[in-house]
């Protein structure tokens, strides 16, 4: 039997490959069970979607079922509605994994999401150069 195991030994040279400030390291695949799309309805969180707590959450009980990372995400959604991009670096999660997340969270019922604007539905540059003009002659 091998006595001298380098892997047990955090003081062996080549042991850690991560420095003592970078925390408990878990892998996003762990974070999102393998998962890299959210849901089987495949919906697409924009950078900028704003997420916000469901006015009608399921119960203290299915929140007890979710994991760390899924109960970090509702917390910073009940202080205040944020971006996806947002939520990423606040909980500091990649946002790949944080859009999986939200995907769990919008298909339990636990939040709700505001997509942007598709572009094409913005009103012309024109109009809005009117519009402008206009205000600016009353």
């Amino acid at each position: 039997m091998n006595e001298d195991r380098t892997g047990d030994d955090p003081s062996a040279p080549g042991s850690r490959w991560y420095d003592a400030d970078a925390g408990p390291l878990v892998r996003p695949y762990a974070m999102t069970g393998g998962r890299t799309k959210p849901g089987p309805s495949n919906v697409r969180f924009d950078l900028i979607a704003l997420v916000v707590v469901d006015d009608d959450p399921p119960g203290p009980s299915e929140e007890s079922l979710l994991g760390p990372e899924h109960r970090a995400l509702l917390t910073l959604c009940r202080a205040e509605t944020q971006s996806v991009a947002e939520l990423a670096a606040d909980a500091d999660l990649p946002v790949g994994v944080v859009r999986v997340l939200l995907g769990d969270l919008l298909e339990a019922g636990f939040v709700k999401v505001s997509r942007p604007v598709p572009p094409a539905q913005l009103p012309d540059e024109r109009i809005l150069r009117e519009v402008i003009d206009g205000l600016r002659a009353l």
